[in-house]
């Protein structure tokens, strides 16, 4: 198989910043359409109550509190590190445009903090919000992490993303033209999906203008919808060794400069029902890194997760 030079994440910023970052996740105390009534109110299939922020800080903390508390746990790993700020739990832009600049400005504001990393929907992106967004992209490093985890329609529908594929693209599109870079979530083994629906989707994603890509696992939390799908035996989560060919397919198939965000993800281990050995966090990415280079796809040292 032809290598490619994929970037670690390591790699990618340091050579933004010149030094080492983590990224520290945050609760900003947003909802999200599938959860307020707009859409729904039980969320996406597979979301826990916590709105994929599971591992954020606290929405009770002040936005200062919460980036103090998140580099107080690195502090004694990574002294000398610069921070990102990572607004995760929910929909970070569904709310009026001051209040999200009020939580952008003052996570912005605290020492070390070098940008922002806002996770959202490709439905909440109002040509206010936009604006705002190109007006801080001016000011800090800035991306925007779109929930996106599958090209599949019938599988969008099925998981109640939302949102046609069409609104996805509209969205890639206005960034795109605020240079404004997109990281993009993908979903492998959701409930239906083939490996070439999963292949399929990482196609899609090549011939739009993103830059980053988080592959993601897919997890049953015991307070999600997906649980009695499980526990019916209606689904069945991938294997260790499943997830990790079809994750090399799905890398060597990505265009060379899409950067590599994330390769499994993490469960709440008080939650998780399934899989469960995906809690050896250390274990699946040796597994991982140990297959890319034994099949070719990937000659770097290491793919740091944020």
């Amino acid at each position: 198989m032809e290598k490619k030079p994929y970037t670690s994440l390591n790699a990618y910023y340091r050579s933004l910043f010149g030094r080492k970052i983590a990224k520290i996740s945050l609760d900003g105390g947003f909802t999200c359409p599938n959860r307020d009534g707009t859409l729904g109110r039980r969320g996406c299939l597979f979301c826990s109550a916590g709105g994929s922020g599971d591992f954020a800080e606290n929405a009770s903390l002040s936005i200062t509190e919460q980036i103090s508390r998140g580099k107080a746990q690195t502090a004694d790993k990574w002294p000398d590190a610069a921070y990102i700020a990572y607004f995760q739990a929910f929909t970070n832009t569904y709310a009026p445009v001051e209040e999200l600049r009020r939580r952008y400005e003052e996570a912005l504001a605290c020492p070390d903090v070098a940008g922002l990393s806002i996770a959202t929907r490709a439905d909440c992106l109002p040509e206010e919000v936009l604006d705002l967004l190109e007006e801080l992209s001016c000011r800090t490093r800035l991306w925007v992490e779109l929930g996106f985890q599958t090209a599949k329609e019938e599988t969008a529908q099925r998981i109640r993303r939302g949102y046609g594929n069409h609104v996805f693209e509209g969205a890639v599109r206005a960034l795109d033209e605020r240079k404004i870079p997109v990281i993009a979530h993908v979903i492998l083994g959701l409930p239906g999906e083939s490996r070439e629906d999963m292949l399929h989707t990482i196609d899609y994603l090549n011939g739009l203008p993103i830059q980053g890509v988080k592959l993601q696992l897919l997890h049953v939390p015991a307070d999600s919808d997906l649980a009695p799908l499980y526990q019916s035996g209606q689904y069945t989560p991938l294997t260790k060794e499943d997830y990790i060919t079809l994750l090399g397919d799905c890398i060597a198939r990505l265009r060379p400069d899409i950067v590599l965000h994330r390769l499994t993800g993490d469960g709440d281990k008080t939650t998780l029902l399934a899989p469960l050995w995906s809690l050896h966090k250390r274990d699946v990415l040796n597994s991982i890194h140990r297959s890319l280079r034994e099949r070719g796809i990937f000659q770097g040292k290491d793919f740091t997760e944020a």
